[in-house]
């Protein structure tokens, strides 16, 4: 038993307003290191995917009065949160999600900054504003021309995703890292009133719940999924036009129905607006205030599903100056002080950056949370929700969560972890990708859909 991700489990329940009694039949087994690492990778999983499993065993006794244990093995959260880098199909890895450029690079006044560009459109943005080729020469030279500030700053005037390297103290000088400090990991507030929604008996904690998913890349879907594994319905919506990392929907579509609706067309926006009438979760990490241009805002939406659970993710949270910047994991763990801190303890120069996607796996997993803590208050006592993560709130509570001596633990690989894999057979082929970390001893999670091409559903539930 991990004393000390038992204590941190603790922390995120009773932040969610849940008696810690609820706890007593949970085990976490392990405990840090679980991967190269000087941050305790394991104990956030472990206590994020174990907050989950919690939950969802909660809700189902509530509904059917029948109590069961949990447990979460760190081996398994830990290579949970980076399933990703497992995925096989038809026994051949993905492609590498990094584009030409994307990586870490020096500037004029000697500092590194890391360029994001694994969609084209970030690509042929960082191009045109270096002024360079699309080549890492190239790019490297051009970035001798700047200073690292100042090319972070102009990148995201153009919606782009550079980030500064900078250490810890840095960043807690930084407008936006004080920002981050001053916010809890999560917040689950009630936004509107409306009658109660009792559950019915279900076979599943999260039987005939119905979710909403527009999300991309990891933390969003990692919701949506997790949510799914539970019994959810799950739909992810998206759109043709929107850049994705190749085939990474795989593992990231398990349990889920997809569609694609164009939210620029009226008839589309229609559609989801009957969707969001006749569902129970709308999950979106788009950035702050584009889905209120478009009509599907917090208060749109509570006024037109009262009792909705509306699950907000973001990059950098919804206070400070960055609130509206773009970013992803790794850029996070860069300005704020984990890939310097990780570089120093390791004795290299430049960044030393998590095993994983730490940061997005976390996140997902507790927005899951999130949401299904809100559908427990939403049974008891009525009204709308509004469940809010950031990568960057989630990367404060693990840099507070202390360090191990972990640089030399295991890095596993595909063949070390047989015994957590799980196959599906798919229109691409045989897909080989890491199951639930989260062991209920009554309900099973489990996804009931293999991962289907996006778009090849129907816009209505089933």
């Amino acid at each position: 038993m991990s004393v000390q991700a038992v204590e941190i489990l603790e922390t995120v329940w009773r932040l969610a307003g849940f008696d810690p009694s609820a706890l007593e039949q949970v085990r976490l087994i392990g405990d840090d290191p679980v991967l190269p690492s000087i941050f305790r990778v394991g104990a956030a999983a472990m206590a994020s995917v174990g907050a989950v499993g919690a939950a969802a065993a909660e809700l189902h006794r509530q509904r059917t009065a029948r109590a069961q244990s949990v447990s979460v093995e760190a081996r398994a959260a830990a290579n949970v949160f980076r399933s990703e880098r497992y995925v096989l199909v038809d026994d051949e890895p993905l492609p590498s999600p990094w584009g030409p450029v994307s990586g870490y690079f020096r500037t004029r006044d000697d500092r590194y900054v890391q360029l994001h560009a694994n969609f084209p459109h970030h690509h042929e943005g960082l191009v045109e504003l270096l002024e360079c080729e699309g080549n890492r020469e190239s790019v490297k030279a051009a970035l001798r021309r700047w200073l690292g500030a100042e090319l972070e700053a102009a990148a995201s005037e153009r919606g782009l995703c550079v980030g500064l390297l900078r250490s810890r103290d840095e960043w807690e000088a930084h407008p936006q890292g004080q920002a981050i400090a001053e916010l809890p990991l999560f917040e689950i507030e009630k936004i509107g009133e409306s009658p109660p929604e009792p559950f019915e008996p279900a076979e599943r904690p999260l039987g005939g719940v119905r979710a909403l998913d527009l999300s991309r890349i990891i933390a969003g879907p990692v919701c949506g999924r997790t949510l799914a594994s539970h019994g959810a319905t799950v739909l992810r919506v998206g759109a043709p036009h929107l850049p994705l990392i190749p085939k990474l929907w795989l593992e990231l579509a398990r349990g889920k129905r997809s569609c694609h609706l164009d939210l620029r067309d009226k008839g589309d926006r229609a559609t989801l607006e009957h969707l969001v009438s006749t569902g129970d979760v709308f999950l979106q990490a788009y950035r702050p205030g584009a889905l209120e241009r478009l009509g599907f805002g917090l208060r749109a939406l509570a006024e037109r599903r009262p009792g909705i659970v509306y699950v907000s993710l973001s990059a950098y949270g919804h206070e400070g100056p960055w609130a509206k910047r773009r970013g992803f994991d790794s850029l996070v763990q860069t300005v704020s002080g984990i890939g310097d801190a990780g570089a120093k303890a390791a004795g290299r120069i430049g960044t030393f950056p998590l095993p994983c996607q730490a940061l997005d796996h976390a996140t997902g997993f507790l927005a899951a949370f999130g949401a299904i803590v809100a559908l427990t208050r939403r049974a008891q006592e009525g009204g709308s929700w509004h469940v809010r993560v950031s990568l960057a709130q989630t990367g404060h509570w693990l840099w507070n969560l202390g360090r191990v001596d972990g640089l030399d633990a295991p890095n596993p690989k595909l063949a070390d972890l047989r015994d957590l894999l799980d196959e599906y057979e798919t229109e691409e082929g045989v897909v080989t990708a890491i199951g639930p970390a989260e062991i209920l001893s009554e309900t099973r999670a489990h996804w009931e859909r293999p991962p289907t091409p996006l778009g090849s559903d129907a816009a209505e539930w089933h």
